[in-house]
């Protein structure tokens, strides 16, 4: 069975993005840069890949990836038609006709804890990637297997969560913290066993 991983950016108080949906505040520069890039090659958007000399870099942690309407517009923003065209791309949305058909996406209404729960019973040797957002996140804590966080030196007076809505008391176990001299840490988080 395959997991669902929270991967994503957060500043030190817990925000994602701030009110409008922008994060050009996390750093992008530092030492943090190559071990994520190593670590994570396919989490980099498409349209920069080849600059990075990624084009051709296998997928090491994930196949998959699942976002709400408003992350995958971040990339429509940008003149793209998808963000992630090297993944299989879910966006999961109320209006999915309102997107555009884009070879390796596709847009869902439907119910999102069903479609994670159909994601991670295929047969596959990697993970399903949760990007975003806060409100997706909410949908689907109970499916989480695994936070990993990219806790960025930043504080923001308001932004979007990490999850929104209420969320449950969730005890998690730190399987890996590192520390970069940019500021930047990165924690690995799972779930404690359930029950």
């Amino acid at each position: 069975m395959r997991t669902l991983i929270y991967y994503v950016a957060v500043t030190a108080n817990g925000f994602i993005a701030d009110p409008d949906g922008r994060t050009d505040f996390f750093p992008l520069e530092g030492d943090h840069m190559a071990w994520l890039i190593e670590h994570y090659p396919e989490t980099i958007p498409g349209h920069v890949r080849g600059a990075l000399g990624l084009a051709d870099t296998a997928s090491r942690v994930f196949d998959t990836v699942v976002m709400g309407r408003t992350t995958h517009q971040v990339a429509v923003d940008e003149g793209l038609a998808s963000g992630y065209p090297h993944l299989r791309q879910y966006v999961v949305t109320h209006r999915p006709d309102d997107l555009p058909a884009e070879q390796g996406l596709t847009a869902s209404d439907e119910d999102p804890v069903t479609l994670v729960r159909r994601l991670k019973s295929e047969d596959s040797p990697l993970d399903i990637w949760l990007c975003g957002g806060g409100e997706l996140a909410g949908a689907l804590v109970d499916e989480i297997d695994e936070f990993r966080l990219k806790i960025n030196p930043v504080l923001i007076g308001a932004g979007r969560p990490l999850i929104s809505g209420p969320v449950p008391v969730l005890s998690l176990v730190v399987r890996r913290r590192i520390g970069f001299d940019s500021g930047v840490g990165y924690v690995e988080y799972e779930r404690a066993r359930r029950g």
